[in-house]
């Protein structure tokens, strides 16, 4: 017998008993983004391998290790795409959106990445990226967490999110501060990790983001980047914290949050929780104004953030009181060959009247048992029963399936109308 082919490590199915909690959190996603009057946006899984290198920088994990890379039948090395913002931009250059435009816009989807898997991440897994173009002022900053915010607020989720917030001011000023940095961590380069030793050439910024608990005092005690930023930098700062205080946001300035990716500036955040482990940030984003010349375009403005779901989800799935509504309203059971006949015609009867309702057919005959039990699996509050009895009275049994209410018999236009009723 041929061995049974598996997933690939990394790569997960999500099950029909999973993906209500899914549908619950994209249904949110979509209500919020539209309420900020955001638009979305669809873009290709495959770009071309030179697009991250030059927005991620060659010189990172995600270029050098984690990206799935190919080459095609036309010898072009194409990537699956690490993350989005890239993509993002290179559609907004490629269809115009950019030079002399203001654009909020929103996708989501599939990102890949080949690290090693531990829970809430995984080799492929889901994004929802918000990206802004064309507005330089704190104010979109501030949308953009607000945004967010919201979002907790409708998941339920707001006591177990902490928003941390820090300036990367300019290039500019990194440059001066990452020379003072590199002096500082090459004092006591014994205290250095292996991995702090590798990005005190390539990312010296990176280091103050160390999670290794053995350099807590020397990262603590490395100088602030606050104290290098210009006036125009600390303003637009000011007005984020005053905005968000404005808005009853709660924050926290964490002088270390630096972000991954050079490409940053002025603001950036994240929302962290420590109900997740050691991958706590549940949404990450910030300001990267020049990242569109780096990509071949006029010099311009961006802000905006990425969020993972499967964090969020595993976040949900940790709430007692979480009610998800299942897939089904009614199960409507079918005894005998002309119920069989009949009742599909009545479910397409009442399918037109009532749009919203999810009803499920049983299909395949079955006993009085067996087609029960499915109508209970199902999840469905209601049993709509049709045998010769109720074929020849012109009726359909109605059973309750969550309560002790009583068992009713309905002519199909009382049906129609108690169905009505109860899922308005």
């Amino acid at each position: 017998m041929a061995k049974n082919i598996q997933a690939i490590r990394g790569m997960r199915d999500i099950l029909p008993e999973q993906t209500p909690l899914w549908q619950f959190v994209e249904q949110n996603l979509r209500d919020v983004l539209s309420a900020y009057g955001y638009s979305e946006i669809r873009l290709p899984i495959v770009e071309k391998t030179e697009l991250f290198k030059r927005s991620i920088g060659e010189v990172t994990d995600i270029v050098e290790k984690e990206m799935y890379t190919f080459d095609d039948r036309n010898n072009d090395s194409l990537t699956l795409r690490p993350e989005g913002t890239a993509g993002c931009l290179r559609a907004g250059l490629e269809h115009g959106l950019l030079h002399n435009q203001t654009h909020r816009l929103w996708y989501y989807g599939q990102m890949f990445r080949h690290e090693r898997p531990q829970k809430g991440r995984y080799r492929q897994f889901t994004q929802l990226g918000v990206e802004t173009y064309g507005i330089a002022s704190a104010d979109i900053d501030a949308e953009l967490i607000a945004l967010s915010h919201r979002l907790w607020q409708k998941l339920g989720l707001s006591e177990q999110l902490e928003l941390q917030i820090n300036s990367l001011g300019t290039s500019e000023e990194r440059v001066v501060y990452r020379e003072k940095l590199v002096e500082y961590f090459n004092q006591q380069p014994e205290l250095l990790d292996e991995d702090s030793q590798r990005r005190l050439t390539s990312n010296p910024l990176r280091i103050l983001d160390t999670k290794n608990p053995a350099m807590k005092e020397l990262v603590e005690n490395a100088p602030s980047l606050m104290d290098f930023l210009g006036e125009e930098s600390k303003a637009h700062f000011k007005t984020l914290t005053d905005t968000l205080d404005a808005l009853n946001i709660a924050y926290v300035v964490n002088q270390r949050l630096v972000r991954g990716l050079d490409y940053y500036s002025k603001t950036v955040f994240e929302w962290v929780t420590t109900a997740l482990g050691a991958q706590g940030t549940v949404c990450a984003g910030g300001r990267y104004d020049g990242l569109i010349e780096q990509l071949g375009g006029r010099a311009n403005h961006a802000v905006g953030f990425a969020m993972g779901i499967e964090r969020l989800v595993l976040l949900l799935e940790e709430r007692t009181d979480l009610s998800i509504k299942k897939p089904v309203d009614a199960y409507l059971l079918l005894f005998g060959n002309a119920a069989e006949k009949a009742g599909a015609v009545m479910a397409e009867e009442i399918r037109s009247a009532l749009p919203q309702l999810r009803l499920q057919m049983h299909c395949g005959a079955g006993s009085f048992k067996s087609q029960f039990k499915k109508a209970d699996k199902s999840g469905a509050d209601y049993a709509l029963i049709l045998g010769d009895d109720e074929l020849q009275n012109n009726v359909v049994g109605l059973k309750f399936l969550r309560s002790d209410a009583e068992q009713k018999t309905l002519t199909l236009a009382e049906l129609i109308s108690f169905l009505q009723t109860t899922n308005s």
